[in-house]
């Protein structure tokens, strides 16, 4: 197995339609688009190969979004909770591994993976927006610190200086 950013989003549309995201009319247009003007970045897992898991993440700070909109002040608040000022930090939207991959031990390899690339590419700070069992489980095991934010119902953010 090995990690791999970017790839063929052509190949990325035929898996997301074998594990059946994105399938709300519009959705998968609206996140190549993402990816093409580089608002969002692509990680993909790779085994045999053939894609199985796959990550989708950006660069980010506390006063905007990637697109230069300004965050509102909740986010604002949130985030300076979080990270205690103005940062720059990495926003991770998206991890997902096809069931038959999951427990064996993918999810710790990539986020070792995705926080030692993160270090390199010079961030201290990740958040991740949870609410799946497992990804709550694994940001716990890592250390990531918890928080809710109330105009979120489904998300629990994770944070951890890397």
């Amino acid at each position: 197995m090995i990690f791999v950013e970017g790839c063929d989003f052509e190949e990325f549309c035929r898996y997301l339609a074998r594990i059946k995201l994105y399938t709300a009319e519009g959705e998968l247009e609206e996140l190549k688009t993402k990816i093409d003007r580089r608002l969002f970045n692509l990680i993909v897992w790779r085994g045999d190969s053939e894609i199985f898991g796959h990550a989708i993440w950006h660069e980010t700070n506390t006063e905007e979004h990637r697109n230069g909109d300004p965050r509102d002040k909740e986010d604002r608040k949130a985030l300076n909770r979080f990270f205690g000022g103005k940062k720059d930090f990495v926003e991770l939207h998206e991890v997902w591994l096809k069931e038959e991959h999951r427990r064996k031990g993918y999810g710790k390899q990539f986020f070792e993976f995705f926080e030692q690339f993160m270090m390199d590419k010079g961030y201290d700070s990740i958040i991740y927006y949870a609410h799946h069992a497992a990804a709550l489980t694994i940001c716990r095991k890592r250390g990531y610190k918890e928080d809710y934010l109330p105009k979120m119902k489904e998300n629990t953010p994770q944070t951890k200086a890397i």
